[in-house]
């Protein structure tokens, strides 16, 4: 019950950090351009664009159009079947992750976003980041991820066409949760056993270069070069350069939960 409390209050920090976020943009002067994106991690279940939100339940896609937040209205609905997990925004496209794949909607229409493609795997649990035109996937293996083949990965996607994404290469993880990525460096979280950095200088290529294993990690927000980490110790900042292809994390805070 204690761990399943602790999930629930970083699940809940992690929500209201990107939410946060989201109103730090929408509130900025003209320095931030218009379609400001809200910033989440890759576990989230909602994302928001303009004046759009997108909320993934077990099985759906719902669009709601907030241009009254006090008011939102929903607009619409995708069916997708059973297994959906986590939303990410990335441009003109939504990435959908799911148990058996990814969904790549196209949202230039932001209240009424086309399924483009599905990018199919094994059945595992399956964050999805983006940038550029590669997509990083990580797959957990495990009972508790509905999947039977014991490995656990991280999987590079060419995106560049969203109709037909295809798999560039896959390395294998110890227990892979939520991943974040910025510039040269893509943050994997392996749960208990630590926070990954890899060097992604060549992007269909990641090269550990870092493994915290005194911080358990759930999920990672990267933001204007600091990292917001969540995991069941509590709320974790650093900063980070995403330029720099050496380990340059330095931590500036930490909230406990106990």
């Amino acid at each position: 019950m204690k761990r399943f409390f602790q999930k629930t209050c970083i699940v809940l920090l992690s929500g209201l950090l990107a939410l946060s976020v989201w109103q730090c943009e929408m509130g900025a002067s003209a320095d931030v351009a218009p379609g400001a994106t809200g910033v989440g991690g890759s576990m989230a279940r909602f994302a928001i664009t303009d004046n759009t939100l997108y909320i993934v339940t077990r099985q759906s896609l719902d669009v709601y159009d907030i241009s009254s937040p006090s008011e939102p209205v929903r607009k619409g609905k995708a069916e997708l079947g059973l297994g959906i997990e986590t939303i990410f925004p990335y441009q003109k496209n939504l990435f959908v992750g799911a148990n058996d794949g990814m969904y790549i909607f196209d949202n230039r229409q932001p209240q009424s976003p086309v399924l483009l493609s599905k990018y199919t795997h094994v059945m595992s649990c399956d964050p999805v980041v983006v940038q550029g035109t590669y997509a990083y996937v990580t797959l957990r293996g495990g009972v508790g991820c509905r999947m039977w083949q014991p490995q656990s990965t991280l999987d590079v996607v060419d995106v560049s066409n969203p109709s037909s994404p295809r798999m560039l290469n896959s390395q294998q993880l110890l227990s892979p949760y939520g991943l974040g990525v910025d510039g040269n460096k893509l943050f994997v979280c392996e749960g208990d056993k630590g926070l990954k950095v890899f060097d992604i200088s060549s992007p269909t290529v990641p090269i550990q270069i870092q493994f915290l294993t005194e911080v358990p990690a759930y999920d990672v927000i990267p933001y204007r070069n600091t990292l917001i980490v969540t995991g069941n110790k509590g709320l974790y900042q650093y900063r980070y350069d995403g330029t720099q292809t050496g380990t340059s994390l330095e931590l500036l805070s930490k909230i406990p939960v106990e």
